[in-house]
C-alpha cells in the first residue's frame, strides 16, 4: 500500500481536493439534491480513483523516460518496486471504480465520466508533442470543482466553471515552475515543456501571466459566490486573499538562476494555499 501511495503521490491530492469540496459545498448551498452525505462520500471516491488512475498511468507511460532521468530513476516502476503490468492493472481498476461510482451519483456524471478519464489519462501523452501539456494537466484538475458541483446539483453552473478555469491556470503555472528542474533533460530527449521550448526565463514569465489570470478568476468567482449566497463574507475573501498572496510568494522563491526552492514553491506553498482557501470558503458557506 505504501508503494502504491508513493506511486500516485497521494499527498498531492491537496491541490485539487479543496476546490472539489468548495464546488460541492456551493451546490449543497444553492441546489441541494438527494442524500448530501452519500454524494460527498461518492465524490471523494471519484476524486481518489480518477487521480490515482491518472498518476499511475503517467508513471506507467513514462517508465523509460523516468529510468533515464537521474531525478526520477528511483520512482517505483523504473526502480522495480512495482511492475509495469501491476501498475497498468491498478490504472484499470481505478478507472472502473470511478465509472461505477459516478453511476451511483447521477446520470450526467456517469455519461461525462469517459470524458473526464480521457482528459486525465490523455495528459500523459501531451508532453510528447506539445508545450501546452501544462495546460492539459491544469484542465484535469479543473474538472474537480465542476464535477463535484454536478454531483450534487445534476447540472452546470457558472461559479464552479470559473473556479475550474482558476484551477487550470493555477496548476499550469506551478507545473511550469516544477518542470524547470528537467529543462535540459526534456530538450535532450525531445520532450515538450515550456522551459525546454521557450527557455527558463520566458517560461517563468508565462507562469507569472498564468497566475495573474488565476488571481482575476479567483476574485471573479468570489464575487459570483457572493451574488448567489449574500450571507458569505469576510472568510471567503480572506481565504481568497491568502491564496493569492501565497500564489505570488512562490514566484519570489524561484529564480531563473536559483532552483533550490522549487519543491518548496511547488508542493508546500501551493498545498497550503489550497487548504487555507478551501477551508475558509467552506466554513463561510456552511455558516
Amino acid at each position: 500500500m505504501k508503494n502504491y501511495l508513493s506511486l500516485i503521490k497521494f499527498s498531492h491530492t491537496v491541490f485539487a481536493l479543496p476546490f472539489a469540496l468548495v464546488g460541492f459545498t456551493i451546490a449543497a448551498t444553492i441546489r441541494p439534491e438527494g442524500d448530501i452525505w452519500l454524494k460527498l462520500f461518492l465524490v471523494l471516491i471519484c476524486m481518489v480513483m480518477a487521480r490515482s488512475a491518472a498518476m499511475a498511468f503517467n508513471r506507467y507511460l513514462d517508465r523509460d523516460i523516468d529510468a533515464a532521468n537521474e531525478r526520477t530513476a528511483s520512482r517505483e516502476i523504473p526502480a522495480g518496486v512495482i511492475s509495469p503490468r501491476r501498475a497498468l492493472l491498478f490504472v484499470a481498476l481505478n478507472c472502473l471504480g470511478f465509472v461505477i461510482a459516478t453511476a451511483f451519483i447521477n446520470w450526467l456524471c456517469f455519461w461525462l465520466s469517459p470524458v473526464a478519464l480521457l482528459v486525465v489519462l490523455g495528459y500523459s501523452y501531451t508532453k510528447r508533442f506539445t508545450w501546452l501539456c501544462h495546460a492539459v494537466l491544469g484542465l484535469g484538475l479543473a474538472l474537480a470543482p465542476v464535477g463535484a458541483y454536478i454531483a450534487v446539483a445534476g447540472s452546470f453552473h457558472w461559479i464552479p466553471v470559473v473556479y475550474g478555469f482558476a484551477v487550470l491556470f493555477w496548476t499550469a503555472g506551478f507545473d511550469v515552475i516544477y518542470a524547470l528542474q528537467d529543462e535540459s533533460f526534456d530538450r535532450e530527449h525531445g520532450l515538450y515543456s515550456m522551459p525546454a521550448y521557450f527557455g527558463r526565463e520566458k517560461a517563468l514569465r508565462i507562469s507569472e501571466w498564468m497566475h495573474l489570470g488565476t488571481a482575476f478568476l479567483m476574485v471573479l468567482a468570489a464575487r459570483l459566490v457572493f451574488s448567489e449566497v449574500p450571507q458569505t463574507g469576510w472568510l471567503l475573501w480572506t481565504g481568497t486573499a491568502i491564496f493569492l498572496v501565497l500564489l505570488a510568494w512562490q514566484h519570489f522563491l524561484v529564480k531563473p538562476n536559483d532552483l533550490s526552492r522549487v519543491n518548496l514553491a511547488f508542493f508546500t506553498t501551493n498545498g497550503v494555499a489550497s487548504i487555507i482557501f478551501g477551508s475558509l470558503a467552506i466554513i463561510d458557506l456552511l455558516l
